[in-house]
Order: structure tokens, then C-alpha cells, then sequence
């Protein structure tokens, strides 16, 4: 995998798929056992992390609670020997970027958890690293302060035009925030892609269950004639042929519609769960032996225990291999 200049990667996957270690070994903090980690071109694999001139920023920020944020940011340019003017523009600059002005004089313990991590943020950008690399960095905030937070990350990226790589096991947090993402299973780089693609076009079942809330029904069908795939209670005719006999058909919840079109296919769910989201509904539900999601707006009249007739828009199904998981096709349109 190559990680442009100036871009915003985020790794993302469930704990322990290997997201924080590919981190780790691009810091130098972890031994590479096989393989090359090259920066502009230059191979790294043995040179110390600190020669590599990145700069880390942990899930726990690490700031030394008896020093003020002033000396929090500027400690580590002291540990190089950089000349004290150089380090007091250095720091005034990241605390104007990064709005910690009014706070230079405070401890940690007077901060709020989002101006800790812009501390923690600063402390690594007086640096002037050729990289960001930042493990979880929100996971320690609460949910008002996360998104409130992700989006100054996002400003800040811009305003340096700094390489950022990005680790989260947060599905929301790597959608919202990267320009595109690497998603990890077991040690294995699955799909690589910007955020759109991963989600219209997941290369295999993983992806395409991993990305997504909620996530995309996988349903076993048995392909008829090339082009109908049939499930256990329902089916539908696909846009083309199909040279399987047997495949996983892949719904979004957003294909299963309370509107029925003439070109639609469709279905009968018994309804299970009615979750209301304002502007939407979510219903969980079954049809015949296969447990389905479905989104609908929220002026679509259902409770649980009904039974609805939904649309199903052929033009945006998918198709993956049921041995390998692999997609079969791109959307079938």
C-alpha cells in the first residue's frame, strides 16, 4: 500500500486485526519481520524511530501533568537542543493553529479531554514531522466531544497539509474522517479505497458487512437461470446475468424501500423491531428463513409484530462468492 502526501488514511478494523501494529512498525516501535517501509522512497526498516522524523500521537495524550501546556508542547524540542527562540515560535505557532492560546499557562488537569488532545496534537506538530501518526486519539472522549473534535482534526489537516495516518476501530470516525481508508482483518489489508467506494463497492463479505450502520444484509441465494437469484423467501431478478450457481446477495438497508416500483423487486417482513431515529426508521425483521434490516422514513406507519410489504431496488444489489466472499460483481447495475 502506498500513502499519498498531504492525505488522510485511516486504518481501520476491529481490535486486534494488526491496525496499531502496522502503526507501531511505521514509528519504529515494533521490529518488522518481513517487509519493507519505505518514506520518500527511502527504506526505514533500520533506522531508529527517532530518525524517522515522525511524530506519534497515543489513544492515552501523555502529557506531563506538572508542566503547563506551554512546556508540555514545547518539551520535546528542548530534548533535541533547539535554540529557545526557535522553540518559543515554534510553540506559539501550534498553540495559534490549534487555538491554545488562552491555555498556554495551564496545567492538563485544567483542560477539557478535546484540549488535551489538541495538546497532544500540538506537541507533535512543533515538530514539523513528515507524518502524523495518531493510535485512537478520540477514543478516551465522550460521544459530544468526539465528533466535536473529529472535525477539528479535519481542519487541521487542511490547515497543515500534512500527511495524517489514522487508526480507529470506529467505523463512523474512518467514513467521516479519512480521504480513504484501509480496512484490516486478522493482519490482512482487505480493501483500500475512499470512503464511497468502500461502501458502494465492497471487494468482499467483510467489507461489506464491516462498512455501513447498520450493516448490509448477506443473504444465501441460488442463482436461477442465470439471472434470478432466489432466497428462502423471496426473489428477485437481477440486472444481468450472473455466470453462479450459488452466492451471498448483498442488500443495504437503505435498497429495502416502503415505495414499490414497477422495476423493483420485492418482499413480505414480518417486523421484529422498530427502531425510530427521527428521520428514519430501522426495522428488523424476517423473511422466510433470512433476518433482514430494512431503512425507512420515519413517516412509513409500522410497529412490531406487522407485517410490510417493502420494496427491493434491484440498482443497488450486490453478489459475493459464498466460499471465498470475494464479490462476484460490482454493483449490479
Amino acid at each position: 500500500m502506498e500513502i499519498r502526501d498531504s492525505e488522510f488514511l485511516v486504518l481501520v478494523g476491529p481490535s486486534g486485526c494488526g491496525k496499531t501494529t502496522a502503526l507501531r512498525m511505521l514509528a519504529g516501535l515494533e521490529r518488522v519481520t518481513e517487509g519493507e517501509i519505505e518514506i520518500d522512497g527511502q527504506g526505514i526498516n533500520h533506522i531508529g524511530p527517532r530518525d524517522r522524523d515522525l511524530a506519534m500521537v497515543f489513544q492515552s495524550y501523555a502529557l506531563y501533568p506538572h508542566m503547563s501546556v506551554y512546556d508540555n508542547l514545547a518539551f520535546g524540542l528542548k530534548m533535541r537542543g533547539t535554540p529557545k527562540a526557535e522553540i518559543a515560535e515554534r510553540v506559539r505557532e501550534a498553540a495559534t493553529t490549534l487555538g491554545l492560546d488562552p491555555y498556554l499557562e495551564r496545567k492538563p488537569r485544567e483542560l477539557s479531554g478535546g484540549q488535551r488532545q489538541r495538546v497532544a496534537l500540538g506537541r507533535a506538530m512543533v515538530r514539523h514531522p513528515k507524518a502524523y501518526l495518531m493510535d485512537e486519539p478520540l477514543s478516551n472522549l465522550d460521544a459530544k466531544l468526539r465528533v466535536q473534535t473529529r472535525l477539528e482534526l479535519q481542519k487541521q489537516h487542511r490547515a497543515l497539509g500534512a500527511t495524517f495516518i489514522y487508526v480507529t476501530h470506529d467505523q463512523v470516525e474512518a467514513m467521516t474522517m479519512g480521504d480513504r481508508i484501509a480496512v484490516m482483518k486478522d493482519g490482512i489489508l482487505q480493501q483500500c479505497d475512499r470512503p464511497w467506494d468502500l461502501y458502494d463497492r465492497p471487494a468482499n463479505t467483510y467489507v461489506a458487512g464491516f462498512i455501513g450502520s447498520p450493516t448490509m444484509n448477506l443473504v444465501p441465494v441460488t442463482i436461477k437461470d442465470g439471472i434470478c437469484a432466489v432466497a428462502s423467501g423471496f426473489s428477485v431478478n437481477l440486472q444481468r446475468a450472473i455466470r453462479v450457481r450459488e452466492a451471498t446477495l448483498g442488500i443495504r438497508p437503505e435498497a429495502l424501500t416502503e415505495i414499490v416500483r414497477e422495476d423493483d423487486g420485492e418482499i413480505d417482513l414480518k417486523v421484529d423491531v422498530v427502531e425510530v431515529l427521527g428521520s428514519d426508521q430501522f426495522l428488523y425483521g424476517v423473511c422466510g428463513g433470512d433476518t433482514l434490516t430494512a431503512r425507512v422514513g420515519a413517516s412509513f406507519k409500522v410497529d412490531r409484530g406487522d407485517r410490510v410489504r417493502l420494496g427491493l431496488d434491484r440498482r443497488r444489489l450486490h453478489l459475493f462468492d459464498p466460499v471465498t466472499g470475494k464479490a462476484v460483481s460490482d454493483q449490479l447495475s
